[in-house]
């Protein structure tokens, strides 16, 4: 069609003109104009690897050539100056698909040939800097086509017999997997080029994790308030119904199933003193999330539009017998506008996570935890404080992050691109802001293990001293008691009175901390008791016996969690698989400082040098904080996401089906009776309200009708029944809203969010 347009003698951009702003010009050596177009376009900037060595002798050298041979490089030369290869071969997928519609005006043999090129691994290597992404990834897009073509002046990254990988010329690379370059025709080098599929590319891998991070951002939610001692009455279906956002609904929904089965959440008002209810950043957790949550959701649509467009210029309209169409399908502001709203939404689940993990680490704000999350005497280990000041940074740089690309379009091309999306550009920080958010929620989720590790420990604590507390406190001081009834209430009083000490005071090393909560229990002993010289000593006994029992019960107890620690036994079901993932599958230990102290030679149990030797010890918290992160980035924490959510759906989906069957049969039996009632002549009034005449005709009717009653029911029982399963049919064939973690899938084949990977 392209051929007839030219045969025809029609003027056609990019075919017989030149290009942007020099459109004004003809040609009839259309083949070679292609050729033109691609070297016009491959000017991005590519360094390249080199040597640092020092000079043989520097007193014959020039200082001038001893700073370019020795001086060591700011960055990366390569790596910083052109794409990863993920980026590639997703750009390269994208723009085969395109093409693959068949409006472009391109051979099915190039298509096939950039088909081949991406199966057999090879994979341009590309500049990560230069286009504004106006009309479209020009320059991006010509170094793939060059590929195409088999130009030696490019370089592409392959894999060796050993699957390493190393740079080879692109002519070479194409030779090795027995690929024919490419000739170029008519249209077909503006076909490769033209269009948005490195921005898209970009944009899907960037909002793929940004999906992980918003799905994640809900079980770390829930995990806080487990190791907060919060509540989750401010997840109850009751706010949905009347603020029915959905993205709120749906947070809420899935963070109040996660907290459903752990022990540590608390269903009862609070204590006098403390807070009514918790703190913002888990109470609003779900007003917070749930408009990323539609944020990201309309992100996703516009992304899979994209992936799935023709995005080139001019195209074919083969219902108007292969007109060429002349538009702008290249404006990748859809993309833009998809990234702005992505990181923004990165940096508003950054604040909230930021916000709980400060609150875990503080010891005014964290309920009875130590500070600074230690595991030892929290004069002897400062733990956490590092992190607490490494998230701040990632925080302040998601802030900055967070600012809009798009409002900084420049006018390019002889003014001809006036308007431009720099869609790539915003895709490139998206993804710099994943990076960010992935270091602070993988810091989060170390603190929070931490967290719940030390709440374990304090529940089996407590549930060992409890009965002793109680028998020593009844034995000094069931003699002295006021009343006989006031044991009912002094026991019960003085046990929360002990608990409560101990969370406020956990700022003082053990000793100190148990000397301090035994003190501050005596008022309230003396407030039961008679104040004799007998029950005086009975007192400064029991003060000095059950203090130390309680401080050697504490140490036995925390050597003994040191040395088996598990927390699944108090936490929900997406904590404990988090919980499980973290300690068990990536060997992030309960930590303390035994495992990130340099070891001492004069210990005598670690050798100095063996690099086989015991590499648990000498640890660093960025070393730990890394495994987790280093997982989010390949995938593998997100699976165990997913499964999480897929929990949620089960449990979910037999609530509502037990909530429909109960509704079902309460509506069934509220018919029954009064159709009943109607059927007897009671007409909905109750016997007591007939009078004897009434009664006997009701009875009459009752027996005459009794047969009809059972008959009629059973039948609209039955046609109700039907009703229902239409309906019930209806409603499941209704699409989940893609907001929906489930419907978001991370592994699922069917899901839209595997499409874009």
């Amino acid at each position: 069609m392209v051929q007839e347009s030219i045969d025809k003698g029609e003027v056609v951009y990019g075919v017989n003109t030149g290009f942007g702003g020099s459109a004004n010009t003809r040609t009839n050596q259309v083949q070679e104009l292609q050729s033109n177009l691609l070297r016009m376009l491959q000017y991005g900037v590519i360094a390249e690897e080199r040597t640092v060595t020092a000079p043989e002798s520097r007193h014959d050298t020039d200082l001038n050539d001893i700073i370019s041979q020795s001086a060591l490089p700011l960055d990366d030369p390569l790596a910083s100056t052109s794409m990863p290869e993920s980026w590639v071969r997703a750009a390269m997928l994208i723009r085969i698909n395109s093409l693959a519609s068949g409006f472009s005006g391109i051979k099915e043999t190039t298509i096939r040939t950039l088909h081949q090129i991406l199966e057999e691994g090879i994979t341009p290597l590309v500049p990560v800097k230069g286009s504004i992404s106006a009309s479209g990834d020009l320059s991006p897009l010509s170094y793939i086509a060059g590929v195409v073509q088999g130009k030696p002046g490019l370089n592409v990254w392959t894999r060796n017999a050993n699957g390493e990988r190393c740079l080879k010329r692109a002519d070479v690379a194409l030779a090795e997997k027995d690929i024919k370059p490419a000739s170029l025709g008519a249209k077909e080098g503006l076909a490769l080029v033209n269009g948005t599929a490195v921005s898209c590319a970009v944009g899907s891998l960037a909002l793929h994790d940004a999906m992980g991070q918003a799905t994640l951002s809900q079980i770390l939610t829930a995990m806080s308030v487990e190791a907060l001692l919060g509540t989750d009455e401010s997840f109850d279906s009751f706010f949905g119904e009347v603020r029915s956002h959905p993205g709120q609904v749906e947070t809420a929904r899935n963070i109040h199933a996660f907290l459903s089965k752990s022990s540590l959440v608390q269903h009862s008002d609070t204590e006098e003193g403390e807070l009514r209810q918790d703190r913002y950043s888990v109470r609003t957790a779900s007003q917070w999330i749930g408009p990323v949550l539609e944020d990201l959701h309309l992100a996703h649509q516009q992304i899979s539009i994209e992936m799935n467009s023709v995005t080139d210029n001019p195209l074919i309209d083969p219902a108007r017998d292969g007109k060429m169409m002349h538009g702008g399908n290249f404006q990748a502001r859809a993309v833009t506008s998809a990234m702005e709203k992505t990181r923004q939404s990165l940096q508003t689940i950054g604040r909230m996570l930021f916000s709980q993990c400060a609150e875990l680490i503080n010891p005014a704000t964290n309920r009875g935890l130590p500070p600074n999350l230690v595991a030892e005497e929290p004069s002897q280990s400062f733990i956490w404080k590092g992190t607490d000041i490494m998230i701040a940074a990632l925080q302040a740089e998601l802030g900055f992050l967070a600012n809009p690309v798009g409002s900084h379009v420049q006018t390019a091309e002889m003014g001809n691109q006036s308007i431009n999306s720099l869609a790539l550009i915003s895709g490139r920080y998206t993804l710099e802001a994943i990076q960010t958010l992935s270091q602070l929620s993988a810091a989060h989720l170390v603190a929070c293990c931490q967290a719940l590790d030390l709440r374990a420990m304090s529940c089996k604590y407590l549930g060992t001293m409890a009965p002793i507390f109680k028998d020593m406190t009844s034995e000094a001081f069931s003699r002295y008691l006021l009343t006989p009834e006031t044991a009912e209430v002094f026991l019960p009083a003085m046990w929360a009175a002990f608990q409560k000490a101990l969370d406020t005071y956990t700022h003082f090393d053990s000793p100190r901390r148990f000397a301090i909560t035994f003190e501050s229990l005596q008022p309230l002993v003396l407030k039961h008791i008679r104040t004799t010289t007998e029950a005086m000593q009975a007192l400064r006994t029991w003060t000095e016996k059950c203090c130390a029992t309680a401080l050697d019960n504490f140490k036995m107890n925390r050597e003994a969690y040191y040395a088996n620690p598990e927390a699944t036994a108090y936490i929900g079901s997406a904590s404990s698989r988090m919980y499980n993932f973290v300690r068990h599958e990536l060997g992030v230990p309960f930590m303390s400082n035994k495992f990130i102290s340099t070891p001492r030679d004069e210990e005598g149990d670690f050798t100095w040098g063996e690099p086989d030797h015991d590499s648990k010890r000498g640890v660093t918290m960025g070393g730990m904080i890394a495994k987790v992160y280093e997982s989010m980035r390949t995938g593998q924490l997100y699976h165990h996401v997913a499964l999480s959510i897929s929990d949620v759906h089960e449990y979910s989906s037999a609530a509502e089906k037990a909530l429909a069957a109960n509704k079902d049969e309460n509506a069934q039996f509220s018919y029954a009776m009064t159709k009943a009632r109607e059927s007897t002549g009671w007409g909905g009034r109750s016997p007591e309200s007939l009078s004897g005449d009434e009664k006997n005709d009701a009875a009459q009717a009752q027996n005459s009708s009794s047969a009809t009653v059972v008959d009629d029911t059973s039948c609209l029982l039955e046609t109700e029944a039907g009703t229902n399963q239409k309906v019930k049919e209806e409603v499941d064939m209704t699409p989940n809203m893609a907001w929906k973690a489930h419907s978001m899938g991370f592994g699922d084949e069917n899901s839209q969010i595997h499409s874009i990977v």
